[in-house]
C-alpha cells in the first residue's frame, strides 16, 4: 500500500488515503482533475515524486493560463461573494448578462472580477472593451475589433471583419460603460449575438440595453452597519462597505486599525455614502489630512447643503454626486479650475498636454503653477498616475471625469478649453510630421498611438464646432504619415470625409487633405475616387496657383498614373513633384516623392532605376531614418527581382523585414513578403513560394490595400500564382498558401529561408563557420546540441524559450542540410575542432 496525500470532491480536507494502485515512481495514479489548481497544484508536486505527472501537471497549469486582455488588479477585490455567484449562475443559461446601477456602484468591477473567475470556461478567451472614451458612434465597432487585438485596416467593413474573426470562437466579451452610447451599443450588441452563437456578453450600464435574451443583474451597494447600533469593530468586519472602508485608508495613510473609538464615525460614513464604492474610495483620499470623525462630519454638512439631482434622482446617486461635489469642494480654486478643464482629455495626458490646456496663457511659471495643481489632484485621487518608467501620464476615472466636464460648462469656457486642447494635438502632429523623416520616427509613431484617443477627441470637437472644420483638415493632413504606419486608413478615410464636406473653401490645406484621401483611395483600391480627388486637386492648384497645391497635385496625378500602369507619364509627373519638394526644402515630403520615382522606374525597366533607389538609401542614411530604409530596402530587393536576380533579391528583402520588426509596420511587411515569393518563385522552390504568398495574402487584408496595389505589381502577382499553380496544382498550391496564412512576417520569411535546399549536405562537405549559413545565436545552438543536450536544457543554458530552442533547431537542420542532431552535432564537431 502506498500512503499519499489526497483531495477531491469527496474529501474536502488533506487527508492520508491509501492507494493500492501505486503507478511508476510510486505515482498515485487518481485523477489529478480531481485536484483544486490554483490552491494545491504546489502541495500535490510536493508530495508525489513522479517526474512524468510533475511534467503533465505543470503542461495543463500552463494551458490554463488565460487569454485576452484583462486588466490586473491594483487593488483587493471587497465582497460582492452573493452578485458573483448570480452573475455565475446567469452565464451558464444566458447569452446577455447587464450589469445595471448608478455610478461609482463598482460594475465595471464586478463585471472583471466574474471574467476572471469563468476565463477557464472561455478557451479563446476574455476581453475588455473600454468605451468610456468612445466620442463618435460610427467607431464603435473599430472600438471593439481594436480592443480584441484585430487588425482593424481591412478590405471588410468593420462589422463583417469583426464577425469574421469571432466565427467559431468561445470567448467573452465585456462592453464597459455602454449607457454612454446606449442605443449604438444595443444595437451592436444585437447584431453580434445573431452573427457569433459561441460568443457571451457581460455589459456594464446604467440601464437595460433592451436586447432580446439579456438578463438584468442590478448591483446592490455594499452592506453597511447601523452606526446608532453602535457595534463593535469585530462586528463591523462582517460589512463589506466597512471592509473596503479599512482597505482603501489603510492605502491612504499607510496603516489603519478599526478601532471602538473610530467604528461609529467609519460605519455613519458608510452609511452616509450607502455603500458605494466610489464614494468610500473617494471619502478615505482624505484620510490624509482628516480623523473619521472629522470626515463624517464634513460629508453631513456638505450633504445638507446641497440637492443633486431632484427628487427623481435615487438617493444612493445623489450622494455619488454628492460626495464628488464635496471633494471638488475641498480642493483648492487652482485644483476646481483643473479638474474642469483635464476633464476634456480622452484616455490620459501627460504633463505638457495638461499645461497646454490647464494655463490660459501658457509661459514663464505655467508649467510649476500646472505641476502643482497635478500634484494636488493625484494626491486626492481625482487623477491617477500611470507608468513608473519615462514620462508619466494621468488620467480621471469615468464618473470623475463627467462631473468635471459638468463643472466646466457651467463655468461657460467649455468651448475655449476644448479648443486649447484641439490645438495642442495640432501642434503634435505638425511637430510629428516635420520630424517625422529622423532617427525618431518610431518614438513618435508609439507617441501618436498612445493619444489616439486625444486625437479622436480632438477631431470630434474640429468637426462637431462650427468654423473649426479647417483645422480639422490641417490636422488630419499631418498625421497621413503616422496613418500609413499605422494601418488606420479606415479611420482616416472617416474623418477627412466629413472634414472634406464641411470645409469646402479653395485652400492649399484642401488641397493637401485632397492629395492625402487620393494617395489613401489607391491604397484601398478605390481608383475612381482617387481620380475624382485629383481632378478636385488640380482645379484648386489652377485657381490659388501656390507652389505646395501645384506639387501636390503633380504628385497626386503621378500616383494615379503609377497605380493605373501608365508608367511613363507617372515618372514625368514625379519628377516634377520631386524637383518642386526640394526647392521648397520639405524633406519628408521629397523622400516620398523620390521613392515613388524610384518605384515608377524600376517597373519600367528604366536605366536610372538603380541610381534613383541608391538615393533613396543615401537619404536614409543621412538622416538615419530606420524606419524608411526598410522601404528603400525593399525598392532594392524590387529592383533585383526586376533584373533577374533572385538571390540578391531574397537578401535584401531579408534585410528590409528585419529593418521592419520594430516598427510594427504591416505594409512593408506585405510589400517584402509579396516580392520575396516573387523571388523564392524564380529558383523553383515552388512550395516555400506558396507559403510565403500566403503569409503576404494576411498582411495585404492586414493593411486593408488592394492586393498588391499598382497595376504592374498585380499582374506580377498574378503570373506568380498562376505559375504556382502549374507547378504544384490547384490543391497544393492551396494548402501552401493556407499555412502560410497562419505566419507571421518573421516565421515566414524564416520558413522560407530555412527550406532552401543545401548545395551538399553538411556532413559530407564541411563548411569553415566563417562562411557557414548559419547565425551567432545558431552556432551557440549547435554547440550545446553536440554536448547532448535537449531543447529545454539549451534553453536554460541561451535563456530563451524551450519554442524558440525548438525553432533553431528546426532550422539549423534544414539549413545544414542535416535530417537528425546526430549528423548536426558531427557537424559541429568537425567545425568547432578545425576553428579551434
Amino acid at each position: 500500500m502506498f500512503v499519499h496525500w489526497h483531495r477531491s470532491n469527496r474529501w474536502p480536507k488533506w487527508t492520508k488515503r491509501q492507494c493500492d494502485r501505486p503507478g511508476k515512481n510510486n505515482c498515485c495514479p487518481c485523477s489529478p482533475s480531481s485536484y483544486p489548481w490554483e490552491s494545491s497544484r504546489r502541495l500535490w508536486l510536493r508530495v508525489c515524486g513522479c517526474r512524468a505527472l510533475r511534467g503533465w501537471v505543470e503542461g495543463v497549469a500552463k494551458a490554463r493560463r488565460s487569454v485576452g486582455n484583462l486588466p490586473a488588479e491594483l487593488t483587493s477585490f471587497v465582497g460582492r461573494q452573493r452578485e458573483l455567484s448570480r452573475a455565475r449562475q446567469v452565464l451558464a443559461r444566458s447569452r446577455l448578462l447587464t450589469l445595471t446601477g448608478p455610478a461609482g456602484i463598482g460594475k465595471t468591477r464586478l463585471a472583471l472580477r466574474l471574467a476572471y473567475e469563468v476565463r477557464r470556461s472561455f478557451p479563446d478567451g476574455t476581453w475588455l472593451v473600454d468605451l468610456s472614451s468612445l466620442d463618435d458612434e460610427a467607431l464603435l465597432v473599430r472600438t471593439v475589433v481594436t480592443a480584441l487585438g484585430i487588425d482593424p485596416a481591412s478590405p471588410l467593413p468593420s462589422m463583417d471583419l469583426l464577425v469574421s474573426h469571432l466565427a467559431g470562437r468561445r470567448m467573452l466579451l465585456i462592453l464597459d460603460n455602454c449607457e454612454h452610447r446606449l442605443e449604438p451599443c444595443a444595437a451592436f450588441v444585437r447584431t453580434l449575438l445573431a452573427a457569433a452563437p459561441d460568443v457571451q456578453v457581460v455589459a456594464t450600464s446604467r440601464q437595460a440595453l433592451g436586447v432580446d435574451g439579456e438578463f438584468l443583474l442590478t448591483v446592490p451597494p455594499l452592506s453597511a452597519p447601523d452606526p446608532k447600533s453602535s457595534p463593535t469593530p469585530t462586528a463591523m468586519e462582517r460589512y463589506d462597505a466597512v471592509l473596503l472602508f479599512v482597505e482603501r485608508a489603510s492605502a491612504a495613510v499607510g496603516e489603519f486599525t478599526l478601532t471602538a473609538e473610530d467604528g461609529p464615525p467609519v460605519a455613519g460614513v458608510c452609511q452616509l455614502l450607502d455603500g458605494i464604492p466610489l464614494a468610500i474610495e473617494l471619502a478615505t483620499a482624505w484620510l490624509r489630512v482628516l480623523s473619521p470623525k472629522q470626515l463624517l462630519s464634513g460629508l453631513e454638512d456638505h450633504f445638507s447643503a446641497l440637492n443633486y439631482g431632484g427628487r427623481a434622482t435615487p438617493r444612493s446617486q445623489q450622494n455619488v454626486c454628492s460626495a464628488m461635489a464635496w471633494s471638488y469642494g475641498l480642493c483648492t480654486t487652482r485644483e476646481q479650475l483643473g479638474w474642469a478643464r483635464l476633464s476634456v482629455f480622452s484616455g490620459g495626458f501627460d504633463l505638457e498636454a495638461a499645461e497646454a490646456v490647464f494655463a490660459a496663457e501658457p509661459g514663464r511659471g505655467a508649467e510649476g503653477q500646472t505641476l502643482e495643481m497635478i500634484s494636488g489632484l493625484v494626491d486626492k485621487s481625482i487623477l491617477i498616475r500611470e507608468g513608473s518608467h519615462g514620462m508619466p501620464r494621468y488620467r480621471m476615472l469615468v464618473t470623475i471625469r463627467h462631473h468635471g466636464v459638468k463643472r466646466l460648462r457651467e463655468s461657460h469656457e467649455e468651448t475655449a478649453v476644448r479648443r486649447r486642447h484641439r490645438d495642442h494635438y495640432q501642434r503634435l502632429a505638425a511637430r510629428a510630421a516635420l520630424d517625422w523623416f529622423s532617427p525618431r520616427q518610431d518614438s513618435w509613431y508609439t507617441r501618436l498611438c498612445r493619444e489616439h484617443g486625444n486625437i479622436r477627441a480632438a477631431l470630434d470637437f474640429c468637426l462637431s464646432t462650427p468654423e473649426e472644420a479647417h483645422a480639422g483638415l490641417r490636422m488630419l493632413s499631418s498625421l497621413w504619415s503616422y496613418v500609413l504606419s499605422a494601418d488606420d486608413l479606415d479611420e482616416e478615410r472617416h474623418w477627412l470625409g466629413q472634414a472634406l464636406a464641411l470645409d469646402q473653401q479653395p485652400s492649399p490645406a484642401r488641397a493637401k487633405a485632397l492629395w492625402v484621401d487620393g494617395w489613401l483611395s489607391l491604397l484601398r483600391g478605390e481608383n475612381d475616387v482617387a481620380k475624382d480627388r485629383l481632378t478636385e486637386c488640380r482645379t484648386l492648384a489652377d485657381h490659388l496657383g501656390d507652389p505646395e497645391t501645384v506639387t501636390h497635385a503633380a504628385e497626386l496625378g503621378g500616383l494615379v498614373a503609377l497605380f493605373e500602369d501608365d508608367l511613363e507619364v507617372a515618372v514625368a509627373l514625379l519628377e516634377e513633384a520631386l524637383r518642386s519638394h526640394r526647392a521648397r526644402k520639405d524633406l519628408w515630403s521629397e523622400w516620398t516623392a523620390l521613392f515613388l520615382l524610384a518605384l515608377a522606374r524600376c517597373l519600367t525597366g528604366d536605366s536610372h532605376a538603380r541610381s534613383t533607389v541608391d538615393e533613396c538609401l543615401a537619404l536614409c542614411d543621412a538622416h538615419d531614418a530606420r524606419w524608411s530604409r526598410s522601404y528603400a530596402r525593399w525598392l532594392l530587393g524590387l529592383h533585383h527581382w526586376v533584373e533577374e536576380r533572385p538571390a540578391r533579391a531574397i537578401s535584401c528583402l531579408e534585410d528590409a523585414l528585419r529593418l521592419s520588426q520594430p516598427s510594427r509596420d504591416v505594409l512593408i511587411g506585405a510589400q517584402c513578403l509579396e516580392v520575396l515569393g516573387w523571388a523564392i518563385a524564380d529558383q523553383g522552390r515552388w512550395e516555400p513560394a506558396a507559403v510565403v504568398l500566403g503569409a503576404a495574402r494576411t498582411q495585404w487584408a492586414a493593411t486593408g490595400t488592394a492586393l498588391p496595389g499598382a497595376g504592374r505589381l498585380l499582374r506580377y502577382h498574378t503570373a506568380c500564382e498562376e505559375r504556382l499553380r502549374r507547378a504544384l496544382g490547384d490543391s497544393a498550391f492551396e494548402t501552401a498558401v493556407q499555412t502560410g496564412t497562419a505566419l507571421s512576417p518573421t516565421q515566414a520569411a524564416e520558413r522560407a529561408f530555412g527550406m532552401a535546399p543545401a548545395a551538399t549536405p553538411a556532413t559530407t562537405q564541411p563548411a569553415d563557420i566563417a562562411t557557414s549559413p548559419l547565425t551567432r545565436r545558431e552556432h551557440q545552438v549547435v554547440a550545446l546540441l553536440a554536448k547532448g543536450l535537449t531543447d529545454k536544457q539549451i534553453a536554460a543554458k541561451l535563456v530563451i524559450s524551450p519554442r524558440t530552442a525548438e525553432g533553431h533547431v528546426r532550422r539549423i537542420l534544414a539549413k545544414l542540410g542535416c535530417t537528425s542532431r546526430t549528423q548536426v552535432a558531427t557537424w559541429a564537431i568537425t567545425n568547432l575542432v578545425k576553428r579551434s
